[in-house]
């Protein structure tokens, strides 16, 4: 019995995170054979490739919900129960810089930034220049969202609107763009995405409705959410303030 409900729930995953794909699978087709009229190259390895993307789909999910939301919500309810808001905020700064810092697309995108500076003539073709830019890009971004975690839970527990602070953020954006240089201000905007990582997310999200949760007077809907939006945009401001100081107004 336990084995039917067992290969029962592992072949429903499997479906799902099969439908989740279906999108992706039909545009790559309806381009690959009615634009392109071409056919699938290496259509075997391409198929055996989706079936691996399937399974690591529905045990990644899986892995979220038995692991990763739990561990954000009774982390963020225990801490909230001890009154104690200094650690509460240390937690909520160390979660978001760690989970950041370690992001492989952030790692990438920081070596490609100083690489590209470099053939711009922005930075001496020395490998120790080209790696504290990238060290010092990367930091900057992990720490920008290390502090956007951190005001989020604050405004969580101030109650503070979050449309005023997120107007307010943007408008901030477009005001330091206005100064920034021109070489980091691409960069500086796709910083906002790379943040939103397969760890960050979740993580986030589970501390966010964990807080609102515990505390009272607080909906888990309204004020559990909202928390992505402050570490998508805090990383644009910190980054072009990052090239103001690196390559001058």
């Amino acid at each position: 019995m336990l084995q039917s409900k067992t290969l029962s729930y592992v072949l429903e995953r499997l479906k799902q995170s099969t439908i989740d794909l279906l999108p992706i699978v039909a545009v790559i087709a309806f381009f690959q054979l009615v634009v392109i009229r071409q056919p699938l190259p290496q259509l075997g390895e391409m198929l055996v490739g989706f079936l691996l993307v399937i399974a690591g789909l529905s045990m990644f999910i899986q892995g979220l919900e038995m692991a990763l939301f739990p561990i954000g919500e009774t982390m963020a309810q225990e801490l909230s129960r001890k009154g104690s808001l200094f650690w509460l905020l240390i937690f909520a700064f160390a979660l978001g810089f760690s989970t950041t810092v370690a992001e492989p697309a952030l790692i990438a995108i920081s070596k490609e930034a100083a690489h590209i500076a470099m053939e711009g003539g922005l930075l001496e073709n020395e490998a120790s220049v080209m790696a504290n830019y990238a060290l010092g890009l990367r930091m900057t971004v992990a720490f920008s969202v290390g502090f956007a975690i951190l005001l989020g839970v604050l405004r969580i527990l101030l109650n503070w609107p979050i449309h005023f602070m997120i107007i307010s953020g943007y408008v901030l954006v477009m005001l330091i763009t206005t100064i920034a240089p021109d070489e980091i201000i691409g960069i500086a905007y796709d910083a906002g995405g790379v943040t939103t990582s397969t760890i960050t997310v979740p993580l986030v999200t589970a501390l966010g409705v964990g807080l609102a949760t515990v505390i009272r007077g607080r909906n888990p809907l309204l004020d559990g959410f909202g928390l992505i939006a402050f570490a998508s945009l805090l990383p644009m401001m910190f980054v072009m303030v990052y090239g103001i100081l690196f390559f001058g107004i």
